[in-house]
């Protein structure tokens, strides 16, 4: 199999489907509660799913079409960078994320044997699978082919399992299936029955409760302190899902390289590539791994592994490694660039240049180094951080995060010298985007221990 899975997809004759199938799976609520956890057999102070061997996980890969490229071990997690996407380790959780025809859900199957046979873990704490609306479902192979065959094969393995369909089911919109915590003497793959507080929603209506596009004045912003809750801290993802680039962000992604020294500097030139422009300095480097691959003739992908607590690695329980994942397919007529990161993220701004960027810097951040016509942002956070957010302050996670979208997409920057928006570097390329778009879709939604801010913005 080729690396360049763009090429694999040209020569089958078509386009390339740049939108991922997401799939997260927790066998824990942390680390802490691995069976190993605490034992003295842990191999290089790894235990649960990260002592996992290699060649183990490469044939789980096997079955779902996509191969490792190069890993980065970092403190809690490791971190793969695919063929097509990414695939992360901690030892509660993992994380994969595939694109193209990858066969996702194949996986889960082996996964769940993998956890219990190396692991210890034999039974489900929660699991997630998501994605974006692909552009071209009929090239999709097995229970990728559509929605529905998707939900049955879940279905199948979690028979409490909840799906959902948010935003305009003829426009932009996003799926997701969720299951809730099992019950302790639960057996492998099963969960309790889940009580999402709304029903499934097949249509983009946003439910009885949740935000719509009418907003009052802002309210005063509220800043995630240091001590910032674990809760929150092991689940908070926001995603920014890009489609239409600009002929300006797509243009770097094209290789240089001559063909047959491509795949030898990929890794060189996609890290050149991501300092040059600023996919390096989206977090501060000093928190920063970076792991980079340019394809050929076009494409790149990147992990970064983010220590965003100094003792990250120290307290099972106390998580502090996060990361971030991007991925870019810069064809015209189906280009698209994704985002990901799982770091905690304040709601306003500070003038440290060390710390951790605030939600509105970090998106305008990323949107200026790929310009698209279109974006999707989808912020996933625990709703009893949002329950105790309102009673304290009177604004939820959610509803901030709303703000942060509109603020950062939708108003005219506000710059008051060379050391706003986070006092950090700009990128290196010449004429900084700062397009404003209109936003086209707002909803909130409230699931069974998590809440969701999903919205769509278009270019002016």
């Amino acid at each position: 199999m080729s690396s360049d899975p763009h090429t694999d997809e040209a020569a089958a004759g078509g386009p390339f489907e740049g939108p991922e199938k997401l799939l997260e799976i927790w066998f824990a609520p942390d680390a802490a509660a691995c069976p190993d956890a605490h034992a003295a057999t842990a191999t290089d102070g790894k235990f649960g799913l990260r002592k996992v061997p290699r060649p183990v996980w490469e044939e789980m890969l096997d079955i779902v079409k996509c191969k490792i490229l190069s890993v980065v071990e970092g403190t809690e997690t490791d971190a793969y960078l695919l063929s097509e996407s990414s695939f992360f380790v901690s030892p509660h959780r993992l994380i994969l994320k595939t694109c193209g025809t990858t066969l996702n859900l194949l996986g889960v199957p082996r996964i769940l044997e993998i956890a219990r046979d190396h692991a210890g873990l034999r039974s489900v704490y929660r699991l997630f699978y998501s994605r974006k609306a692909f552009m071209f479902p009929e090239r999709q192979l097995g229970p990728h082919r559509e929605w529905r065959a998707e939900i049955d094969f879940l279905d199948n393995l979690f028979p409490n399992g909840a799906a959902y369909t948010v935003g305009k089911v003829n426009g932009d919109h996003w799926l997701l299936y969720l299951t809730s915590p099992g019950d302790p003497g639960s057996s492998n793959a099963s969960t309790a029955p889940s009580s999402p507080r709304l029903a499934p929603q097949e249509a983009g209506a946003p439910e009885p409760g949740s935000s719509t596009a009418v907003e009052g004045p802002p309210a005063e912003e509220a800043t995630i302190p240091d001590d910032v809750d674990d809760t929150i801290a092991s689940d908070y993802t926001i995603e920014i899902l890009m489609t239409h680039l600009s002929p300006e962000g797509r243009a770097p992604f094209f290789s240089r390289a001559p063909p047959d020294e491509a795949e030898a500097t990929a890794g060189a030139d996609a890290m050149a590539l991501s300092s040059e422009i600023g996919i390096s300095s989206l977090f501060p480097p000093h928190l920063t791994t970076l792991d980079a691959y340019s394809f050929s003739p076009c494409g790149y992908s990147c992990n970064a592994l983010l220590k965003w607590r100094p003792d990250a690695g120290q307290d099972p329980s106390r998580p502090g490694e996060g990361y971030y994942t991007i991925h870019v397919t810069p064809e015209e007529g189906w280009s698209y660039a994704s985002f990901e990161c799982n770091v905690p993220l304040p709601t306003s701004p500070t003038d440290k240049a060390t710390s951790v960027p605030d939600l509105k810097t970090l998106i305008r951040r990323v949107v200026d180094i790929f310009r698209p016509g279109r974006l999707t942002l989808t912020l996933f956070i625990s709703s009893k951080d949002n329950d105790a957010t309102e009673e304290e302050e009177g604004e939820s996670a959610i509803e901030a995060a709303q703000r942060a979208f509109k603020s950062a997409l939708a108003l005219p920057a506000r710059r008051s010298g060379p050391c706003s928006e986070n006092a950090a570097p700009e990128h290196a390329r010449e004429g900084a985007f700062a397009g404003l778009y209109k936003r086209t879709d707002k909803i909130n939604y409230e699931f069974g221990g998590y809440d969701l801010a999903f919205a769509s913005f278009e270019l002016r």
